[in-house]
């Protein structure tokens, strides 16, 4: 399977099945079009009459131009076939039981009133709570129990708002440290934050122990402040900023993410990055909401055409910045063309349910954020262990082959079938799609690799 398109002056071809990236001509682009469906003497006879008037292009440079198209798929880098299949489920299967990471929900409220908000304002449909020590470091003790012989342990530290339960938080990563070499563990902490709480003492430590910092701003002050309010319906852009900038120019600038969402307010999303850009932030994201059609922040049809071309803009705003000396990172244009997750990986999905869980403040287990709330999805507890075993299996199960829709889809080994749960919510099912998501999917990869290509090429 292939897939081809024209972006930013290249003529990129993508055989799926090898990885194989290819940027060629005009001739070759149409060749390759035609490879699996016309005969070599077709072929020719239709590039002879299509490029009639070009006097340097001769028969004989389109028979070279057919013997290396069929060279390369001789070679296995065209038109390859998927032999992953019988593969699927091994990757779970060699790790069942193995757990590698974490979603510590260390607080169960929130400062802020999002009205987008996917965990109801923190609250994920239940009880507002926070979480005490003693499950905390019971939820790492479970989390050294079952990651088997894994030494680096991921720890993202999540809400609601985890400064709401910044003491715990400290106390929990101390516990962690004092521990990680007798079981010979490293662990690596995270922490998602909306900003309000942050102060010199949150700044020091984040600077100190967590690996990575998540900051949420949506871009322009009034994009930001039509959903991020307070509970008095005050926005929160002004507060927060500052604080941002702080704390990232304490880091260095490295090791954080700005992560935004663009709803039915702001499809021109470009418009907020540059906002961000401006603001001194260089590693950036924008995620499309998630929510039921009839929401009014969701995204319309008439949006979707927008995003697509945002998407356009952004890679070129991308380039333009590099030959300025100004690159910045934008999270999901980030793609290695020379190596990145192994086929396994590609093909079994995220790990939800199975080495990646979340855990309530009060120690029950979900197979992600997502999830949590939803008593059919409650795995079991940081106790007693998985006990839900069915909709483990369920999640174990759960990899590109078993979304029927992905098997035709030229992306399906750069998402590994998507995510479970926009899946679930959209679908009902952990193996259905969401087309929405999966459109916009397509779009940003390959605005990915046009960037890549091109910076490559330079």
């Amino acid at each position: 399977m292939i897939h081809q398109y024209k972006q930013g002056g290249y003529n990129i071809v993508l055989d799926i099945c090898s990885g194989s990236v290819h940027v060629v001509d005009e001739v070759a682009y149409d060749i390759i079009g035609m490879f699996e469906e016309k005969s070599r003497g077709e072929i020719i006879a239709a590039m002879k009459e299509k490029y009639a008037d070009r006097s340097d292009i001769t028969e004989t440079d389109l028979e070279e131009c057919y013997e290396q198209v069929e060279g390369l798929k001789k070679a296995g880098k065209l038109f390859a076939p998927d032999t992953f299949e019988p593969m699927a489920g091994a990757l779970k299967e060699k790790t069942a039981g193995v757990v590698k990471a974490l979603c510590i929900h260390i607080a169960h409220t929130c400062n802020l009133n999002c009205a987008y908000c996917f965990a109801s304002q923190g609250k994920y449909q239940g009880e507002r709570a926070i979480m005490s020590l003693e499950v905390g470091k019971r939820a790492l003790d479970f989390l050294i129990e079952n990651s088997g012989s894994r030494h680096n342990l991921e720890v993202d530290f999540f809400g609601g708002e985890p400064l709401m339960n910044w003491d715990v938080v400290k106390e929990m990563v101390a516990y962690a440290r004092s521990i990680e070499k007798e079981h010979n563990k490293n662990f690596r902490f995270t922490l998602t934050t909306n900003g309000l709480l942050i102060d010199d003492d949150v700044i020091e430590f984040a600077n100190k122990e967590m690996s990575n910092v998540v900051l949420s701003l949506d871009g322009r002050k009034e994009i930001h402040d039509r959903y991020r309010v307070d509970y008095a319906g005050n926005g929160s852009w002004e507060r927060i900023v500052p604080k941002f900038q702080k704390l990232v120019e304490a880091r260095g600038g490295k090791n954080y993410y700005m992560r935004g969402t663009f709803t039915h307010a702001n499809p021109d999303f470009l418009k907020d990055i540059q906002q961000m850009l401006d603001l001194g932030f260089s590693e950036l994201s924008m995620e499309p909401v998630v929510c039921a059609a009839d929401d009014p922040s969701a995204l319309t049809e008439e949006d979707m055409a927008v995003v697509m071309d945002q998407y356009e803009k952004l890679a070129e705003l991308m380039l333009q910045r590099d030959k300025e000396g100004k690159p910045f990172t934008f999270y999901h244009y980030m793609i290695d063309l020379t190596g990145g997750p192994c086929i396994y990986k590609r093909i079994s999905g995220c790990g939800s349910g199975t080495e990646y869980m979340a855990v309530t403040p009060w120690g029950d287990l979900y197979p992600c954020h997502q999830f949590v709330g939803d008593e059919k999805f409650r795995l079991g507890d940081i106790w007693k262990g998985v006990t839900n075993t069915e909709i483990q299996q369920e999640f174990a199960a759960c990899n590109v082959y078993a979304h029927p829709e992905c098997r035709d889809c030229w992306a399906r080994l750069y998402c590994s079938g998507g995510c479970a749960a926009n899946a679930y919510h959209a679908t009902g099912s952990v193996t259905g799609i969401y087309e929405q998501g999966c459109r916009l999917f397509r779009k940003r990869m390959e605005c990915a690799i046009m960037v890549a290509v091109d910076r490559a090429f330079r």
